[in-house]
């Protein structure tokens, strides 16, 4: 066999390349790794929300059907007479707008811890660590071990019962104000000192300026505050001895104690305390992320 035989004979045919074969079979792997992949994430996540799913299908249910055993996921006949009954007879209407009051309260402390961190993250003062510092160690503070000089406090300035006095220690976190410092410190300096030489003030860089850029963990704060002041629970009953004060929480606690043997009522009053937090979550996912991210958090 000469050398140019040699050559032909291992040579590759120009029919059946040799790297179509491997590739073929890597991409059946790929493809057959993802549909699992995707199958076993689509059965966690199903095992994940099932008691959702049952706590909105249970809301909707007869109680005949709620106590039936076997028990069935989806109702029969479904009704909303529970929804009802929590706002007209048990007065849920009034929990509700108590804690939407106590939320909107909240609400407003979100504008002063974005100042805190704005001024942690931009300015340049005596004292700015050790005051950082100070910010950091109340986050370690459990927050039952505050409860009691807080009531004393607020029982001092006649502001106990009230929904004022509810809201009022929800008005600053630490966490909050750590979250925003992080985030602030990403923005340049060069942009707010270019407008400190075109002559905007310090009230007006921060609305027009830093707030704007700060819309990803303003999103954050949003959902973790409405979180707090929505399944406030401990604080107001502390607080609160009127049952006109309370929260839509106490409610279902004290709705629990109360009506035992109705689990349909049971579940449509869960299902009104969880539905608005998914919904808001929903509205503000996008920016959740992008936040964390952001403010240096995993």
């Amino acid at each position: 066999m000469t050398i140019t035989d040699l050559r032909e004979t291992l040579a590759p045919s120009p029919d059946v390349p040799l790297s179509r074969a491997p590739r073929s079979a890597r991409r059946s792997t790929a493809r057959a790794t993802t549909v699992i992949i995707g199958i076993i994430l689509g059965i966690g996540a199903l095992i994940t929300a099932f008691p959702f799913i049952w706590m909105i299908t249970s809301s909707v249910k007869p109680r005949s059907e709620s106590v039936a055993y076997p028990p069935a996921v989806l109702p029969e006949s479904p009704t909303f007479e529970y929804f009802v009954q929590l706002f007209q007879e048990l007065d849920f209407g009034r929990y509700l707008v108590n804690t939407i009051a106590i939320v909107a309260i909240s609400m407003i402390g979100l504008i002063l811890m974005a100042m805190a961190g704005y001024g942690f993250a931009k300015f340049s003062f005596r004292g700015r660590e050790p005051l950082f510092f100070l910010v950091l160690i109340t986050m370690m503070i459990p927050v039952q071990v505050t409860m009691i000089p807080t009531y004393l406090i607020l029982n001092g300035a006649k502001l106990t019962n009230t929904l004022i006095g509810i809201a009022l220690p929800t008005l600053v976190s630490g966490f909050s104000v750590f979250l925003f410092r992080q985030f602030m410190v990403t923005i340049p300096t060069e942009l707010i000192e270019a407008a400190r030489i075109d002559g905007a003030s310090e009230l007006r860089i921060f609305w027009r300026i830093i707030l704007p850029m700060s819309r990803p963990i303003l999103a954050v704060q949003v959902v973790l505050t409405f979180i707090a002041g929505w399944n406030s629970f401990l604080w107001p009953l502390i607080l609160a001895n009127d049952e006109r004060l309370y929260t839509l929480s106490v409610g279902v606690s004290l709705l629990n104690q109360q009506i035992a043997t109705n689990p349909s009522l049971q579940m449509a009053a869960a299902t009104l305390m969880v539905v608005p937090i998914l919904i808001v979550f929903v509205i503000f996912q996008r920016f959740v992320v992008q936040g964390f991210a952001l403010s240096g958090l995993k």
